[in-house]
């Protein structure tokens, strides 16, 4: 097999669109008919029925569980949630301007240096990792708020779920149970998503078979990107500089003019309503009920309105980003800390599917079409000119 092809028949798709770059019974995301599954449940099964934990054993186990199987992962996690006390000071070191996403990929890295398992690379090794890091994931992010708030850290507790304590590790005080509820609901449509750009990074990073630690961080540096998990920052961001009701058309128009892009609409895979989207709109909704303003519920739902009515045709629809940062925002959870809560979620698709992978692993190792020029005379750098 050749290093690089250069022949005009070979095939080349721009951003990989439309390679099959793996197999998987993970999840199904179908963007024809809106539709995601995780291992056969719809998406909205597990919204309505399930918990996070319960979701996470569904990953790495590829069924549900027993109700003694949930009960032990639940112990197994809730008591891996303390991370190291000089991690903690560390983090208490960090640059305060740093973005959340170095802070999680630097603590993750630091815990692959103190696992006694990290070059451990059998199933049931790479598995104790997964609950380790899905785990003290939530710990870190909700540590490196505290530090840059000025306020002490904030120790796990036993007693709460996991989308539970990390509302309570944030804000110091125990969350109500709808809170927790709507959370641990956006804990579970963040997990797993099909071969997207941080999954598809950590499954590179496997591949050459590094640990799992390091995998993580290749999808936490992934995941950062505006055009992945940053997204959502880019909504509120968007809605706040709108500003009000009465300056979404006339800001939208102006967009239009200028070609400017909407944060929160359109994606690689729906051409129809994101599932997920549809979930967070309703609970957008009762938490601005809830704190009786609807402000950005109600600029939200005139800019879906409007983006639909222009785009729709096209397959350009509000995709998870668009509510999920309305969402967040209620729950006390700063802009910047939006894409962090994605990785709390998605490090258990991202551990699940490196397991998955590792047990028919192939290096990845695509071909790249090279259009330079060949047999080039080599002229002593004295006789170059301009």
């Amino acid at each position: 097999m050749p290093e690089a092809v250069k022949t005009a028949e070979a095939e080349f798709s721009k951003g990989l669109e439309g390679v099959i770059a793996a197999r998987s019974v993970l999840s199904l995301v179908d963007g024809t008919g809106g539709r995601l599954i995780y291992c056969g449940y719809p998406i909205q099964t597990l919204a309505q029925n399930s918990t996070f934990e319960e979701v996470c054993y569904l990953l790495w186990h590829k069924r549900m569980p027993l109700k003694t199987e949930l009960e032990e992962l639940d112990h197994l996690l809730k008591t891996n949630r303390e991370i190291p006390g000089e991690l903690v000071d560390l983090i208490y070191h960090f640059p305060r301007r740093a973005h959340p996403m170095d802070a999680l990929r630097t603590a993750i890295g630091y815990l692959g240096m103190t696992d006694p398992e990290t070059e451990t690379m059998n199933p049931e090794a790479n598995l104790r990792k997964a609950i380790r890091m899905t785990a003290k994931l939530s710990t870190i992010t909700a540590a490196f708020h505290r530090y840059r708030e000025g306020k002490e850290f904030v120790p796990p507790r036993t007693d709460l779920s996991h989308a539970g304590n990390f509302l309570y590790m944030m804000h110091g005080k125990q969350p109500d149970a709808e809170d927790t509820h709507i959370f641990d609901v956006c804990l579970i449509l963040h997990a797993e998503h099909g071969m997207n750009a941080s999954t598809f990074a950590s499954l590179v990073t496997i591949s050459t078979l590094a640990d799992l630690y390091s995998a993580i961080v290749t999808g936490i540096d992934t995941l950062k990107g505006p055009l992945h998990g940053g997204a959502n920052e880019q909504v509120m961001r968007m809605l706040q500089e709108i500003g009000s009701i009465e300056n979404v058309e006339p800001w939208l128009a102006n967009a239009f003019a200028t070609k400017k892009k909407i944060m929160g609409f359109g994606h690689r895979v729906y051409k129809t309503y994101d599932p997920r989207c549809s979930i967070l709109k309703e609970y957008a909704r009762r938490l601005s009920e809830k704190h009786n303003s609807m402000t950005w519920f109600e600029m939200g739902s005139l800019i879906e309105k409007i983006m639909i009515e222009r785009y729709g045709q096209k397959g350009v629809y509000p995709n998870v980003d668009f509510y999920s940062g309305i969402v967040y925002s209620f729950l006390g959870i700063p802009i910047d800390l939006f894409t962090p809560i994605f990785a709390v979620a998605r490090v258990s698709g991202w551990t699940a599917r490196c397991l998955e992978y590792l047990e028919d692993n192939r290096l990845f190792r695509p071909l790249d079409l090279y259009q330079g020029p060949e047999n080039l005379d080599y002229v002593p750098i004295e006789k170059r000119t301009s």
